[in-house]
């Protein structure tokens, strides 16, 4: 007979919404209605329990990984309206490095880091109808821009993977693009051509 799944007891105190490894495979982030996200470290068939993380003030819905080259860097987001991103520098230490507390006026449902050619760059879909891309600068600030997709609210937003330009451009020069899964029935694709054009 086949060996049955590993299970993990993940000790949340309420029900799991999203489970996500990282690029590399061997770090597991879970979100709750606990309002905790926890961090296990996994090698193959063993796991641990390194760190819960907390800060969000109602339940966590989704998570997202950032691409390794800007270090271990994990985004949740939550019925809050917020988004918080955490880095684990050194290792076995998580420090919350931004929190968009007021990002959005009802719940946060979906959450994804761009491709890492972007840079450090989130997007968000929220019940209020909007979609938020949360962008970290090299001065170590945060910008945040938005875009209206539909009235009745947004479910989820994925991204397309990153397309070299054309012609040989600066690898700023593609266009970023990301679809959309609203309460309307529809399914919308936004895209920039430029850092300093709009969606």
């Amino acid at each position: 007979a086949a060996p049955g799944p590993i299970v993990i007891d993940t000790q949340h105190d309420d029900m799991v919404h999203d489970s996500q490894l990282d690029y590399y495979g061997t770090k597991l982030a879970t979100a709750s209605s606990d309002r905790t996200v926890k961090i296990y470290d996994v090698s193959g068939n063993t796991y641990a329990h390194t760190a819960t993380l907390q800060g969000h003030e109602g339940p966590v819905w989704e998570l997202s990984w950032s691409h390794p080259k800007f270090g271990v860097v994990l985004a949740s987001c939550s019925f809050d309206g917020s988004v918080l991103v955490h880095r684990e520098s050194p290792p076995g230490s998580w420090t919350l490095i931004h929190a968009a507390r007021a990002l959005h006026d009802s719940s946060v449902n979906g959450v994804a880091f761009a491709p890492h050619e972007y840079g450090l760059t989130c997007a968000a879909a929220s019940s209020d109808g909007r979609v938020s891309f949360l962008s970290h600068n090299e001065d170590d600030t945060w910008t945040v821009e938005y875009v209206t997709d539909n009235a009745l609210g947004v479910n989820a937003v994925s991204w397309a993977p990153y397309v070299a330009p054309s012609g040989g451009g600066a690898d700023g020069d593609s266009a970023m693009r990301v679809a959309t899964a609203g309460c309307d029935n529809r399914i919308r694709f936004w895209t920039k051509k430029s850092a300093t054009a709009e969606w």
